[in-house]
């Protein structure tokens, strides 16, 4: 399977304008979800919710049109798509002609399936949905709610993950709470380049240390691993110090290269939440 360091993270690129389904870069979820301890069935649920903010293509009369593109991505197919590749294929749309917005969505669905369950038997679809300009003063912005973390004035030290700063009170009577923080950031696993997000927190289970959560939300400032990875591992590491009879994480990170992506990962089924930016996306 391919591995982050042979994709064109971080290398120069040719522009492609013609659709070129090949420029998806699928890589395995396998070797960090092993780094994780999960070699048997995942613990979590969810999808990862991409955003894309650059898509045009030409009508079969040579006129161009743009949308927004909103993509869910089940957490549980084998690979993940490489954002530099999803933004070049995006690219290849732009001087190709198709004979409608309906075949542009089931191009980008059949594409991106093909690519996200590539070396498997998986047979779901990607999720796919185009806002056309019409529509576009219809896409809100709304903060994730909950409690924030930031409010808590607090002393940091740790910048690379540290889950020995999660704590529960075990011996006390459960809550649910919702928590959320704007401090979370994480750098790409093979640029370094900086990922911005907020993340929420919901859980049913012993209280969680609100303090040691902030500062282990902070630790992951100079971490490097994908979106979706380190969603995984906060969720992980929660599951594990806390023991949360139910928890849902989720992040919504800053676009760049025209894209969000926005990891959900929950211990049990639930509806997911609506694919609606932030305002620092």
């Amino acid at each position: 399977m391919s591995t982050p360091e042979q994709s064109l993270l971080g290398k120069p690129a040719p522009y492609v304008d013609q659709y070129d389904a090949s420029l998806l870069f699928p890589m395995s979820r396998d070797p960090k979800r092993v780094e994780l301890g999960l070699n048997g069935g995942l613990p979590f649920f969810g999808a990862d919710f991409w955003t894309a903010f650059e898509l045009s293509w030409l009508t079969p009369r040579g006129k161009p049109q743009v949308a927004l593109a909103h993509i869910t991505v089940p957490c549980e197919t084998p690979n993940i798509v490489e954002s530099k590749s999803f933004k070049l294929y995006l690219n290849s749309f732009s001087n190709t002609q198709f004979a409608s917005t309906e075949a542009v969505r089931e191009r980008m669905r059949v594409d991106l399936s093909e690519a996200v369950w590539r070396g498997s038997t998986g047979q779901s679809m990607v999720g796919v949905r185009l806002i056309m300009p019409e529509h576009f003063d219809h896409e809100s912005v709304q903060e994730l709610d909950g409690l924030s973390l930031d409010r808590l004035d607090i002393e940091c030290t740790h910048y690379t993950p540290a889950p020995q700063l999660l704590s529960a009170a075990f011996t006390e009577q459960p809550v649910q709470e919702v928590l959320t923080s704007n401090l979370l950031k994480s750098n790409c696993l093979v640029t370094g380049q900086p990922d911005w997000g907020s993340v929420q927190i919901r859980y049913s289970g012993p209280q969680i240390d609100q303090g040691g959560l902030l500062r282990y939300l902070v630790s992951f400032r100079n971490h490097n691993e994908f979106h979706e990875q380190c969603v995984e591992r906060i969720f992980v590491d929660i599951w594990t110090r806390c023991k949360p009879v139910k928890l849902a994480v989720y992040a919504r990170y800053t676009r760049r290269g025209g894209l969000d992506i926005n990891p959900i990962r929950t211990s049990h089924p639930m509806a997911l939440p609506p694919n609606i930016r932030t305002a620092r996306q």
